[in-house]
């Protein structure tokens, strides 16, 4: 692995950078530990001490060292640069830089620079009614919580995408390299256009240890490492050592090269043009650090008889029974002051002018990078009117289109259209084609550095599509580029999305919190596609079928998450258009990339995306008096299977009087008192009806629909068909009847659950029996459904 042996701080320059280094520990410790006597004014007595210590000191100190290096080369090059905590349980190191910088004040003018300030930082962390001890969204310059680990790379590398200015350090923790996210994100320079995007630094660092285990990186060969990082294409360089002098001079002499290779790429890229689509290109090796310090370096060498420096056991608290133990007090006190606080703090508890007169200033600091406050710099997108892509329609039910195919022509004038601004991007794990969205390729390709091919298509340099085969790379550089204020989409098979659950769950939270943070200015939704759903996925089979990821999201905080269920392809339109809108929410969309039913016109549409919910009176045959029974549904195939339900019944029982619901806006089932979009109880009344049989027939879990209306007038009354987990490889048909989804089981349950029907249409429902019969003969047979079920349409007028 390469070094850089030169010394490049003089005797001053390196005076000034300790002391920083030494302030920054000094402010982390007193932020774990001390709940008083934040200055050391006096010898800490049991009283100082905080009940509860929690926190992470063993990452903290090199995590500071990297920040405190990152700011002498801001400062001299004035660099826009970004700051990535991989280790975000490194918190209180990040919130004492921060503090340090004078943002912190700025961002909480209750927390001075002084004394009084200090002691406020001190007892706030990890403490009822503070601040977390990760670096959360409380944190200024933060983008990457770091507590679930894994994404931080992702999140770094999405930063960067049409960034061209921006330096994005990313540091890895080694840790955080054991999980299968992060070891896939090795490879996103084979996505980073030199020419168009900014760049990433990472900083792989090995303090040697995770909780309780040595980390596997920190413990092979030097040469192995080296070689895997090599083949994932960087250039690697060390930092080694414990001796903070020498480790200062190091550290500083291979900033000044890396970052000069950074800038060589670039020009070089950007000064000599080339095609999008080249062929011949040879993608950059971009330059990376691994910095070898021990885990928590400076703090107690031995506790107890036991090591504590450069193991495990420094990983949290390494003196963890302060107020127990007058030997743990008297140790902590002189690990404190051997940062000698006097020389950092004057009196007023203000860090010194020497300690911090070099800094960067405004919002050259890290912790103050508008980008990471994306609301700040956020363009809204240029979209195209959506009546240009509609599906025209003389009926309902008259036209049939693929809603996904579709869809993707009004993507490619959201591509056309904001090209100068270049704040758009779709994501996706190879499936962009597969997902009928491949419209796009007609304004731009997907994006690729690495070799391309004459048997390859629609792959480009500059391409602004992003496809890798993985849910976590993509979701993480979706969240990464509108975290710092752009636009995006994520398409994904909907079984597979439940690989990033995890992913979501920690952005979600992220925006919980940031709503409430008024310094943080809202940025563009988290926007989900969720196609090649379970009910088309009868060539792929049980494996691929799976609606649950909508269960999950619904889970969170209703100001945060939306989801919407498109029954065809104008509804998808006006559906996709509203989220990208949006601000500070999770939107999750859900529809077919078959040929489906187009039901209603494009006005029609904008209306009924505007309502979430609707009664389709096209289709309904209750006017002027009360329904005997609602026919329900939400997703493209139960509102097909709906319908086709409510045509058996007209022609069967036209005297039965059936009211048509469809719902577009999931959330619009919750009550207003729960969630903003949801009705009140009067307005599903109107709709629902207080007491009549309601058959829903839902595109996902049966229970969702229960649980989200469990305290609704006629609950009793509720009877959902959804997926049930039966499934196989099968006809589209075959999986609503393994799942009595089927119109024919519709028909039924609306013959048993609607009071007095049951005998005096008896007939019928042994048709609907033995047409499912049928069907089950014919399908073993042919191979395919039947006419009658492949070949409906909507008649009746």
């Amino acid at each position: 692995m390469r070094h850089v042996d030169t010394a490049p701080l003089s005797g001053d320059e390196l005076a000034r950078i300790d002391a920083y280094w030494r302030a920054a520990n000094y402010l982390t410790v007193g932020q774990i530990y001390l709940l008083d006597n934040a200055l050391l004014e006096r010898p800490l007595v049991p009283a100082d001490i905080k009940p509860r210590l929690l926190g992470h000191w063993g990452t903290s100190p090199g995590l500071s060292m990297i920040y405190t290096h990152l700011n002498r080369v801001i400062a001299r090059d004035d660099l826009d640069m970004m700051y990535v905590i991989g280790p975000g349980h490194g918190g209180p190191a990040i919130v004492a830089n921060a503090w340090l910088e004078g943002t912190y004040t700025q961002t909480y003018p209750s927390i001075t620079r002084d004394a009084p300030g200090m002691h406020h930082l001190f007892r706030q962390f990890s403490f009822p009614g503070g601040i977390p001890s990760h670096v959360a969204p409380e944190t200024p310059g933060s983008i990457h919580e770091g507590g679930e680990l894994g994404y931080s790379l992702t999140h770094a590398c999405g930063a960067a995408f049409d960034n061209p200015d921006l330096v994005v350090a990313c540091v890895v923790g080694d840790g955080e390299a054991e999980t299968g996210p992060l070891a896939t994100s090795w490879h996103v320079n084979k996505f980073l256009d030199p020419a168009g995007d900014g760049a990433v630094l990472p900083i792989l660092h090995l303090n040697g240890y995770k909780i309780a285990n040595p980390t596997v990186l920190a413990r092979i060969p030097e040469s192995d490492l080296d070689a895997m990082l090599r083949g994932c294409g960087w250039e690697p360089y060390l930092v080694s050592g414990d001796d903070p002098a020498r480790v200062h001079q190091q550290l500083a002499a291979t900033f000044d090269h890396v970052l000069g290779e950074i800038r060589a790429i670039q020009h070089r890229v950007r000064q000599s043009p080339r095609s999008s689509e080249s062929s011949g290109h040879v993608p950059p090796r971009w330059p990376m650090i691994v910095l070898r310090t021990p885990k928590g370096w400076t703090g107690p060498k031995e506790v107890d008889g036991l090591p504590v420096e450069g193991t495990w056991r420094a990983h949290q608290v390494p003196l963890a029974e302060v107020r127990e133990k007058p030997e743990h007090l008297v140790q902590l006190e002189a690990w404190m002051r051997s940062y000698r606080p006097q020389e950092l703090f004057g009196a007023d508890g203000a860090p010194r002018p020497e300690v911090i007169d070099w800094l960067p200033r405004g919002d050259r600091r890290p912790s103050a990078n508008p980008h990471a406050n994306g609301g700040l710099l956020t363009i809204e997108l240029d979209l195209p009117p959506v009546s240009d892509h509609a599906v025209a329609l003389n009926g309902p039910g008259e036209s049939a289109a693929a809603a996904t195919q579709v869809l993707g022509t009004y993507l490619r004038e959201v591509f056309r259209r904001n090209a100068h601004q270049r704040n758009f991007r779709l994501f996706g794990p190879d499936e962009t084609a597969s997902n009928r969205l491949d419209a796009v390729y007609a304004a731009t390709a997907k994006a690729w550095q690495a070799e391309i091919l004459p048997t390859d298509v629609s792959l480009a340099t500059d391409g602004r599509v992003m496809e890798i085969l993985s849910e976590h790379t993509c979701e993480g550089w979706l969240e990464g580029y509108l975290l710092t204020g752009r636009h995006g989409m994520f398409s994904c098979y909907e079984a597979f999305t439940h690989i990033i659950d995890s992913m979501f769950n920690q952005h979600a939270k992220w925006l919980q919190v940031a709503q409430k943070l008024t310094w943080r200015r809202p940025i563009p939704s988290l926007n989900y596609l969720l196609t090649s759903h379970v009910w088309r996925q009868d060539h792929n089979g049980f494996t691929h079928q799976d609606p649950g990821f909508i269960d999950v999201v619904t889970n969170k905080r209703a100001e945060v998450v939306r989801v919407y269920l498109p029954p065809d392809a104008n509804t998808l339109l006006h559906t996709i258009d509203r989220c990208l809108r949006t601000r500070n929410l999770v939107n999750v969309v859900v529809a077919g990339k078959n040929p489906e039913p187009v039901w209603l016109s494009i006005g029609e549409a904008d209306l009924h995306c505007a309502r979430g919910i609707g009664i389709w009176e096209w289709a309904s045959c209750d006017e002027g008096a009360a329904p005997d029974v609602v026919m329900a549904c939400a997703g493209d195939v139960p509102t097909l299977e709906t319908i086709a339900a409510v045509s058996i019944l007209r022609e069967h029982l036209p005297e039965l009087r059936v009211r048509v619901v469809n719902v577009v806006d999931l959330m619009r089932l919750q009550p207003d008192t729960e969630h903003p979009d949801g009705l009140s109880d009067a307005e599903y009344d109107t709709i629902f009806t207080a007491d009549r049989p309601v058959i829903f027939a839902f595109h996902g879990y049966p229970w969702l629909i229960h649980r989200l209306t469990y305290r609704r007038h006629g609950h009793d009354e509720l009877h959902v068909r959804g997926y049930i987990e039966e499934g196989t490889v099968t006809t589209p048909f075959d999986m609503v009847v393994r799942n009595n989804m089927d119109r024919f089981h519709l028909v039924m349950d609306v013959i048993d659950r609607v009071p007095g029907l049951a005998v005096k249409a008896a007939h019928v429902r042994q048709h609907m029996v033995d047409a499912r019969t049928r069907h089950h003969e014919y399908v073993r047979e042919f191979g395919g459904d039947m006419p009658e079920v492949r070949d409906w349409m909507w008649t009746a007028r």
